[in-house]
Protein backbone atom coordinates (compact mmCIF):
# COMPACT_ATOMS: atom_id res chain seq x y z
CA UNK A 1 0.00 0.00 0.00
CA UNK A 2 1.67 3.00 -1.51
CA UNK A 3 -0.94 5.38 -0.39
CA UNK A 4 -1.30 4.44 3.26
CA UNK A 5 1.15 7.42 4.45
CA UNK A 6 0.79 9.75 1.93
CA UNK A 7 -3.12 9.41 2.59
CA UNK A 8 -2.22 9.82 6.40
CA UNK A 9 -0.45 13.25 5.49
CA UNK A 10 -3.31 14.66 3.45
CA UNK A 11 -5.81 14.00 5.52
CA UNK A 12 -3.72 15.88 8.82
CA UNK A 13 -3.14 18.41 5.97
CA UNK A 14 -6.38 19.36 5.60
CA UNK A 15 -7.19 18.66 9.16
CA UNK A 16 -4.25 21.59 9.99
CA UNK A 17 -5.94 23.62 7.35
CA UNK A 18 -9.73 23.53 8.56
CA UNK A 19 -8.09 24.27 12.10
CA UNK A 20 -6.41 27.25 10.94
CA UNK A 21 -9.47 28.28 9.09
CA UNK A 22 -11.79 27.68 12.55
CA UNK A 23 -9.01 29.53 14.86
CA UNK A 24 -9.35 32.52 11.69
CA UNK A 25 -13.12 32.60 11.92
CA UNK A 26 -12.84 32.94 15.91
CA UNK A 27 -10.36 35.05 15.85
CA UNK A 28 -12.29 36.97 12.94
CA UNK A 29 -15.74 37.06 15.60
CA UNK A 30 -14.04 37.43 18.86
CA UNK A 31 -12.70 41.11 17.02
CA UNK A 32 -16.46 41.73 16.57
CA UNK A 33 -18.28 40.91 19.39
CA UNK A 34 -14.87 43.36 20.92
CA UNK A 35 -15.28 46.00 18.81
CA UNK A 36 -19.03 45.96 19.32
CA UNK A 37 -18.37 46.24 23.14
CA UNK A 38 -16.42 48.70 23.03
CA UNK A 39 -18.63 51.28 20.48
CA UNK A 40 -21.28 50.50 23.03
CA UNK A 41 -19.13 51.53 26.24
CA UNK A 42 -17.92 54.50 24.36
CA UNK A 43 -21.62 55.78 23.37
CA UNK A 44 -22.58 55.29 26.90
CA UNK A 45 -19.44 57.11 28.23
CA UNK A 46 -20.68 60.96 26.54
CA UNK A 47 -17.40 61.32 24.86
CA UNK A 48 -16.82 64.35 22.88
CA UNK A 49 -15.11 64.21 19.50
CA UNK A 50 -11.45 65.55 19.03
CA UNK A 51 -12.41 67.56 16.08
CA UNK A 52 -15.57 69.06 18.14
CA UNK A 53 -13.29 69.59 21.65
CA UNK A 54 -10.72 71.36 19.53
CA UNK A 55 -13.80 73.82 17.71
CA UNK A 56 -15.36 74.65 21.72
CA UNK A 57 -11.95 75.24 22.66
CA UNK A 58 -10.77 77.71 19.53
CA UNK A 59 -14.44 79.48 20.50
CA UNK A 60 -13.34 79.96 24.07
CA UNK A 61 -10.11 81.12 23.25
CA UNK A 62 -11.55 83.84 20.79
CA UNK A 63 -14.00 85.07 23.50
CA UNK A 64 -11.70 85.15 26.49
CA UNK A 65 -9.78 87.58 24.08
CA UNK A 66 -12.69 89.59 23.13
CA UNK A 67 -13.61 89.71 26.45
CA UNK A 68 -10.25 91.46 27.56
CA UNK A 69 -10.23 93.54 25.15
CA UNK A 70 -13.74 94.59 26.29
CA UNK A 71 -12.41 95.36 29.85
CA UNK A 72 -9.59 97.12 28.76
CA UNK A 73 -11.81 99.44 27.19
CA UNK A 74 -14.14 99.63 30.04
CA UNK A 75 -10.96 100.54 32.00
CA UNK A 76 -10.30 103.14 29.77
CA UNK A 77 -13.40 104.39 29.50
CA UNK A 78 -13.87 104.67 33.02
CA UNK A 79 -10.54 106.05 33.26
CA UNK A 80 -11.31 109.01 31.14
CA UNK A 81 -14.68 109.53 32.91
CA UNK A 82 -12.72 110.17 35.98
CA UNK A 83 -11.90 113.47 35.04
CA UNK A 84 -15.37 114.45 34.49
CA UNK A 85 -17.69 115.29 38.38
CA UNK A 86 -19.54 112.20 38.96
CA UNK A 87 -23.54 112.71 39.47
CA UNK A 88 -23.04 113.08 42.98
CA UNK A 89 -20.89 115.39 43.23
CA UNK A 90 -23.03 117.42 40.60
CA UNK A 91 -26.24 117.99 43.26
CA UNK A 92 -27.17 120.82 44.74
CA UNK A 93 -27.01 120.12 48.98
CA UNK A 94 -29.90 119.64 50.14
Amino acid sequence: MATGPNRLFDDFAKLMTDAAGAAQGVRQEFETVARTQIERLLNSMDLVKREEFEAVRDMAILAREENEALAARLAKLEGAGDDAPDADETEAPA
